[in-house]
């Protein structure tokens, strides 16, 4: 087991010498190394402002644990919080800088050049936060191991949870703040094209696309990640008399994934001369095949059998076909009946991307549902957390493809902006939507292990606290439930109303340069971007405390005042909610996206008519569903159920105190 911290130090290695060799790429004229400096300055300064304003609360929760648990499981808690900020820093380091490459790719050598450097660019953040976890749980695993215990190493899980909720919604509301405010003002009433450089926001806009899908999905994935695997742990104590071997497989199965991972990215040197959408799959079917017979090899050197194999691959496979769902319906049919919804206006607009949200929930439920009876069937509670890890074992190459998206989104950014020639645009703009597809796959990931997770999490707190079962019958029970359902429409209110005001000052702001800078629109005078950027930033540090602190102190008020039979239905009811308002919000804004893109190809009239307009409208609603509320939901019921896990002994003595008093 100590192969398991070194092989995650070689993936940091790996990262790290992927990043210097990136760093030596030509960035392209005077320009466009301004525009991207520009951004990194932006989003590098984010980062260091949300991480002050985390910091704080990550001390007042070490002291909490210090006092109330003990202290290793504080300082665990640190090093998780710690580890998962550093993979958000690494990897806004290293797609902040790739973009222009990419851009520079795609102007001197082409299509193949262009996706090489945009994927080695989100591969830095997919190795570096697969490595990462190995090397954190590994580690906490060979210094707790000889206490059969894993109240300590939980402490680890929660920190990375706690930075995961801020940075989603952090970024999210900074991100779509910013697209919102520069779309409003800019395309819909300036009549200018996206990412023109006479518009204020277009600068944040792109700022935010780092910090809301690399920083932002980084801390998601991670959190899952880390998780799933504790939470399988958790369980695994619980099992037989061999516990060490139990507890130590799940580390084994993400130390193969990681390699897995490696040597997928190194295969993108012989892939990318395909066509961009083949190589990416063909990266991640390289990874998902090496994983899959190191697993299986590994399972029955471990057990003596396979049964345990086939609820790695039941998780596996429902992660793949989450991601194809999301996939189609966010790019096949279902943006196109939402494009032609918008030729009678935005309000139909709306209705079809609402009504294709809804719909896109079922075939994704019914797979959880699927992978968990088949995972339960060959592994028991176990099984279930294996069919999580299992996931998620490929995070690295996951993670490679979706923060591949932002920097393909901000090489076409910055090919508008620098008014390069309409061939490296085509190029961007081919490497851009294929950039929503992964996004999308990588969003079905998050909210398909979030779902397992949470359900690992929920087997792992009924262990910790002796919970038996949830009656229906028993009316604390139900209170639970209906208050854990409830919370992720109280977030998904917040979170919304979050972006809502912070897009309001942004286009306040747009308005007022466009109208108070001479020459702005007529391209002779420069736009205050640092403006805009410094409005997003404190809008999303004000916004992200609320649902953030919400999401921690929901379950510690009802595990103590109501106990842990009631907080196991307000889990329930809070897991069976937040998963189905995730995949909508997400599917359907996703399609909002996209049917605005198909329209703006040359369909249906395309852009300048009244059937554009009616989908920038969709979109403009979608941005926040996709980017901000959807996400978040994978967060908050992962966190909730780290929470009680962590505190669940605790709940149970403090409730006892609590009832003798009446």
């Amino acid at each position: 087991m100590i192969l398991s911290p070194i092989i995650g130090v070689i993936g940091i290695v790996f990262a790290l010498i992927t990043f210097f060799v990136l760093m030596k790429k030509p960035e392209g004229n005077k320009l466009m190394v301004e525009i991207s400096h520009e951004v990194h300055k932006g989003a590098m300064a984010f980062l260091a402002r949300e991480y002050r304003v985390i910091l704080v609360f990550v001390v007042v929760m070490f002291i909490v644990i210090a006092k109330f648990l003990s202290l290793e499981t504080g300082i665990a808690y640190l090093s998780g919080a710690f580890l998962s900020m550093l993979a958000g820093f690494i990897g806004m380091k290293a797609s902040t800088r790739s973009s222009a490459r990419t851009c520079e790719g795609a102007r001197t050598k082409g299509t193949a050049e262009a996706l090489d450097i945009a994927f080695r660019g989100g591969s830095v953040m997919g190795i570096t936060v697969a490595a990462l976890g190995v090397i954190g749980i590994g580690t906490w695993y060979l210094l707790t191991k000889d206490m059969l215990d894993t109240s300590v190493i939980t402490g680890f899980a929660l920190g990375a949870s706690s930075i995961a909720l801020f940075a989603r919604v952090g970024g999210g509301i900074f991100t779509k703040a910013a697209d919102m405010g520069s779309d409003l003002v800019g395309k819909l009433e300036a009549g200018i094209p996206e990412d023109d450089p006479r518009n204020p926001g277009v600068i944040a806009d792109n700022v935010g696309d780092n910090v809301g899908d690399t920083a932002g999905m980084g801390a998601d994935l991670f959190e899952s990640y880390v998780g799933s695997v504790i939470a399988t742990m958790a369980i695994g104590v619980s099992m037989g008399t061999n516990h060490l071997t139990y507890m130590s497989f799940p580390i084994v199965l993400i130390t193969i994934g990681l390699v897995a991972s490696m040597i997928s990215v190194l295969s993108m040197k012989f892939l990318k001369k395909l066509s961009p959408q083949t190589a990416l799959r063909n990266c991640t079917y390289v990874a998902g095949i090496l994983f899959l017979a190191g697993a299986y090899f590994t399972t029955q050197r471990m057990f003596g059998g396979v049964n345990y194999f086939w609820s790695i691959l039941s998780g596996l496979v429902a992660g793949v076909l989450i991601g194809v769902e999301s996939e189609y319906f966010t790019s096949g049919k279902p943006i196109k009946d939402i494009a032609k919804s918008a030729q009678s206006g935005p309000a139909t607009t709306i209705i079809a991307g609402l009504a294709i949200g809804f719909e896109s929930t079922i075939l994704p439920i019914l797979t959880l549902c699927g992978a968990t009876l088949l995972a339960y069937k060959f592994g028991g509670l176990y099984g279930i957390g294996l069919a999580a890890v299992g996931m998620l074992c490929t995070i690295g190459i996951v993670m490679s493809t979706d923060s591949y998206g932002p920097i393909a989104d901000n090489a076409g950014g910055l090919a508008e902006m620098s008014g390069l020639e309409s061939g490296v645009r085509k190029i961007t703009d081919k490497l851009d939507s294929l950039g929503n597809t992964t996004a999308a796959i990588g969003k079905g990931f998050a909210i398909g292990s979030a779902a397992l997770t949470a359900l690992a999490l929920f087997a792992a707190f009924q262990k910790v606290t002796g919970l038996t079962r949830i009656d229906l019958i028993d009316p604390i029970c139900i209170v639970g439930l209906f208050i854990g359902a409830l919370v992720p429409f109280a977030i998904a209110a917040m979170t919304l109303k979050a972006v809502g005001r912070a897009a309001d000052k942004l286009v306040q702001e747009i308005r007022r340069q466009f109208r108070e800078i001479k020459g702005l629109l007529e391209g002779t005078a420069k736009p205050d971007t640092q403006t805009c950027i410094d409005i997003a930033t404190k809008s999303a540090l004000h916004e992200m405390v609320l649902p953030g602190i919400t999401a921690v102190i929901g379950p510690v008020l009802v595990g103590i005042f109501l106990g842990v039979e009631a907080l196991g239905g307000f889990l329930a009811g809070a897991t069976v909610t937040g998963v189905l308002l995730g995949i909508m919000m997400s599917n359907g804004g996703g399609a909002w996206d996209n049917a605005k893109k198909w329209v703006e190809e040359g369909n249906l009239g395309g852009k300048g008519t009244d059937t554009h307009a009616a989908t920038v409208v969709g979109d403009t609603v979608g941005d926040p569903f996709k980017d901000t509320t959807g996400p978040a939901m994978n967060i908050l019921i992962k966190l909730m159920g780290i929470v009680s896990l962590v505190f669940g002994s605790l709940f149970v003595t403090l409730h006892q105190s609590f009832t003798s008093l009446f």
